[in-house]
């Protein structure tokens, strides 16, 4: 029998990206970016993004670690849309991402 995992500070309703609880506007996927991008640590994350708590990343870059897949989806999705829209290549850290095999 399968167990179903809870993460606290994480909310993920059917078919929306997984974001946080007190912060709606704040998904996995962006803690993420922030991560791969730019190299930050959680505690590196919290002073870039003071509205955040330590415990909120770490819950993110767990489910993020739980459900890498998907989260590299929509972090490839959003690149994908960005390019299109923007018309212009793409910046250096999503260079950096292709080169490790995270983005198409």
């Amino acid at each position: 029998m399968a167990t179903a995992l809870a993460y606290p500070h994480v909310v993920k309703e059917n078919g929306a990206p997984a974001r946080l609880e007190n912060h709606p506007r704040t998904r996995v996927a962006m803690i993420v970016t922030d991560y791969l991008a730019y190299g930050w640590s959680p505690d590196e994350i919290c002073r870039q993004h003071p509205y955040l708590k330590l415990a909120e990343v770490h819950a993110a870059m767990t489910y993020y670690y739980d459900h890498q897949q998907e989260i590299d989806g929509e972090i490839a999705a959003e690149l994908a849309q960005d390019d299109v829209l923007k018309g212009k290549p793409r910046a250096p850290f999503c260079f950096r991402l292709q080169a490790q095999g995270l983005i198409k």
